[in-house]
């Protein structure tokens, strides 16, 4: 009984180390003493914030962004078929990245020609109708015993 207690507590002691700072209570709290460094250097000690860096496109660079085959990112400048993962990649939802480069809230997060591949696609298997799936599944019905 004292072989699993002691067991118990070492494996606890190392769950404990095992945890990551950023998931620890109160780790992303700044220390007071990087509070003061911070003040006594002002605001060039401070990194740019994204939206300091980031130049917000022109209309004819957003008219341009949008292709028929993928859509142009402002982040790193290659196309997309979808914009979605790209976006989440650098912690940016859609509402944000139209925010930070003032794109127009209708702004397209799928390129038009894999929309309308995607659109094709649904009416075929009958998404979209009511009843569409349920008419061309052929009814399962038990077995004559």
């Amino acid at each position: 009984s004292g072989s699993i207690t002691a067991h118990s507590a070492s494996v606890r002691s190392y769950r404990a180390i095992q945890v990551p700072p950023a998931q620890r209570p109160n780790a992303a709290a700044p220390q007071p003493c990087q509070l003061l460094w911070v003040r006594d250097l002002g605001s060039s000690a401070l990194p740019p914030s994204p939206e300091a860096d980031s130049e917000k496109p022109s209309t004819d660079q957003i008219r341009k962004s949008v292709r028929p085959d993928g859509l142009v990112s402002f982040i790193d400048g290659k196309a997309y078929k979808t914009l979605k993962r790209h976006l989440t990649s650098h912690g940016l939802d859609p509402r944000a990245y139209r925010d930070r480069y003032g794109l127009p809230g209708d702004y397209p997060m799928v390129a038009p020609a894999y929309a309308k591949q995607r659109s094709a696609l649904a009416k075929a298997i009958g998404l979209g109708r009511p009843g569409g799936m349920a008419q061309k599944a052929p009814k399962k019905g038990r077995k004559a015993a």
